[in-house]
């Protein structure tokens, strides 16, 4: 017990060196949450240009861009993509790294959010879009206060999941020597030379969060089934 309590001592109280974890937590909840916020409104443009030409077969030279951008972002690996962004993308730029890290997550989630809009649009009856038409909104009004509502309903858990799974996607930003938690980890790891204790941490860590939004989820899921009855 006191070897542990002095293992404990050494990796995270001596010169405060938990705040490397403290530090590394805030910026991977920055860089999820901005992230997150492009990656929805870059999925639901995507999405909404997508299905508009799978319905009417307008905009066809935007669908032929969106489906080279979601072949490419679905088709290469997120670290690649984040290497690319700060060292190709960025590299001549003195460009904050915690920017360059939410834009490279933020284009690649909204790669996965575009095709879990794009499903959830698709799903709703074409009798709606029929209805919508026939009281005299136009196509966009349509879209946008009829579809868009009842779709959004329909993926909001599969959203929620996308956050989570952005969340732990993350941890790749060490790579570009950004502060993120498993950097923190890791740096605490390269001074006292032991790595049980700094990375069962960050595990716990990212375990703890992953458990809060995965009972929000389930919350969220109760409370839309219950919304249909």
């Amino acid at each position: 017990m006191d070897d542990f309590k002095m293992r404990f001592y050494v990796n995270f109280i001596k010169d405060d060196r938990y705040m490397y974890l403290v530090k590394g937590l805030q910026n991977t909840l920055i860089i999820t949450f901005f992230s997150a916020l492009l990656g929805i409104l870059l999925g639901f443009l995507v999405a909404i240009i997508r299905s508009t030409y799978e319905k009417t077969g307008k905009c066809k030279i935007l669908n032929a861009v969106c489906k080279v951008y979601l072949t490419v972002i679905r088709g290469t690996p997120m670290m690649v993509q984040l290497l690319i962004m700060c060292y190709v993308v960025f590299g001549s730029y003195n460009l904050n790294k915690i920017v360059v890290a939410f834009l490279a997550f933020g284009f690649n989630s909204g790669a996965y959010v575009a095709e879990i809009v794009r499903s959830g649009i698709m799903s709703i009856d074409p009798g709606q879009m029929e209805a919508g038409r026939s009281l005299g909104f136009s196509y966009g009004k349509t879209m946008w206060y009829i579809i868009l509502p009842q779709a959004f309903k329909n993926i909001l858990p599969a959203l929620a999941n996308e956050f989570i799974v952005l969340l732990k996607e993350t941890s790749v930003c060490g790579y570009i020597g950004l502060m993120d938690l498993t950097r923190g980890g890791d740096i605490i790891r390269s001074r006292t030379y032991e790595a049980f204790l700094p990375l069962i941490a960050v595990a716990l860590i990212y375990l703890v969060i992953v458990m809060i939004l995965t009972n929000l989820v389930g919350r969220l899921e109760r409370r839309l089934r219950t919304s249909e009855r």
